[in-house]
């Protein structure tokens, strides 16, 4: 179908039409506790189209230091069909795209469980997000509480390329407007119970020149703690980052909403946690992924104190085991645990805290200890690195 209109010359009308404030509509996004019901399925909004500019803008912003997401030659000569994005850009986006509505209400983010990237997503890609709410834990009337969700982001062939479940803290809607209805969703909830990588790696040392020659697999070692050197100011820079990856959640870019809230919430808008995430894998890339030719995903992961416009983000990581690949000779894999810092150096921070800065934050209570206000987040993730050449 086609349509031909003809444009008549546009004439004010606004003056003659009278004012009903009667038929006043406030449409609402996110969900209350009570309305978010286990089973629910929600089919996100808009969609994103990966294309190489922002592939990699995002990159560069976040300080990645591969070239598997920096050159296409290096990624063609990987195997990979061209530049892949980041796997913390797909992440971003994914979760981005079921905030309007899973977590737009949210109040806190609790928590990243059992990431894993399945495929790789490449320029001309076309990103879809499905939600399901797993269970929803009620903690009292007056108290907000807690939903697990799982979200699934499938390409344009319907393929999935990511895969995660988190937790959102959530309060009662009481007697503030009820939240727009959700589309319906027509299409069965994707996801792969037993998922499996699939990647299209060859045996490639291109260009070795391009990384350092002190992280490949052998590099690593149980045990070890890597300080990496530099931290990153974050400037109010975070509230047009976050609505690029399309997350539109309120508290991370509206000032009026934002020091509107009570408590410890209240004030300046809190930078999104997935770009806080992002800057502190970046500064850890060259020291830990240069030869990653894959990020297989990461599981318990938490912000323990917001950042704001102005603090500092430093990052620590922790090697904490290496494994042979028998399907992939040329490769192993290392799980390390990732930590954050903020408003003081990843070197300091360790001086200061000690083995404490790698405790779960959770866990200190019973272990009669204080929780750390310097560290900012923590998480596990497991990387598909390459062996050293021979």
């Amino acid at each position: 179908m086609s349509v031909s209109l003809n444009l008549t010359p546009q004439q004010e009308i606004a003056a003659d039409i009278a004012i009903e404030l009667d038929k006043t509509r406030q449409p609402q996004y996110g969900r209350y506790l009570d309305e978010l019901d286990p089973g629910q399925v929600f089919e996100h909004p808009r969609g994103f189209t990966f294309d190489t500019g922002n592939m990699l803008d995002f990159a560069r912003t976040y300080m990645q230091t591969n070239p598997l997401y920096l050159n296409t030659q290096y990624a063609r000569a990987h195997g990979f069909s061209d530049l892949p994005a980041s796997p913390q850009m797909v992440f971003n986006v994914t979760l981005s795209l079921g905030v309007q509505n899973d977590s737009e209400k949210a109040i806190a983010n609790l928590g990243y469980y059992q990431v894993e990237f399945l495929r790789p997503v490449y320029p001309g890609d076309t990103l879809r997000a499905f939600t399901k709410v797993l269970e929803r834990k009620d903690r009292g009337a007056d108290k907000p509480g807690i939903a697990r969700i799982r979200t699934v982001s499938v390409n344009q062939d319907d393929r999935v390329v990511l895969q995660y479940e988190r937790k959102i803290m959530v309060a009662w809607r009481g007697d503030r407007l009820p939240t727009t209805p959700a589309a319906d969703v027509a299409v069965a909830f994707p996801g792969e119970d037993a998922p499996v990588v699939d990647l299209p790696l060859n045996n490639c040392q291109y260009a070795p020149g391009l990384t350092g020659p002190n992280t490949y697999f052998e590099d690593f070692s149980p045990g070890d703690i890597i300080v990496h050197a530099n931290g990153r100011t974050i400037t109010e820079e975070h509230m047009a980052l976050t609505y690029m990856v399309g997350n539109s959640h309120p508290l991370h870019f509206d000032r009026v909403f934002s020091s509107g809230l009570s408590g410890k919430m209240s004030g300046e808008p809190i930078v999104y946690g997935g770009l806080v995430f992002a800057w502190l894998e970046g500064l850890a890339s060259r020291d830990v992924s240069e030869h990653a030719v894959w990020e297989l995903g990461f599981t318990e992961g938490y912000h323990t104190q917001p950042a704001f416009a102005g603090d500092t983000v430093g990052a620590l990581t922790r090697i904490l085991s290496v494994e042979d690949v028998p399907a992939a000779a040329d490769c192993g894999v290392v799980t390390m645990q990732l930590i954050g810092v903020k408003n003081i150096s990843a070197a300091a921070a360790l001086e200061k805290h000690g083995a404490d800065l790698f405790l779960k934050e959770d866990s200190k209570r019973a272990l009669g200890k204080d929780k750390i206000t310097d560290k900012i987040f923590e998480i596990e993730r497991r990387l598909l690195i390459k062996r050293r050449p021979c």
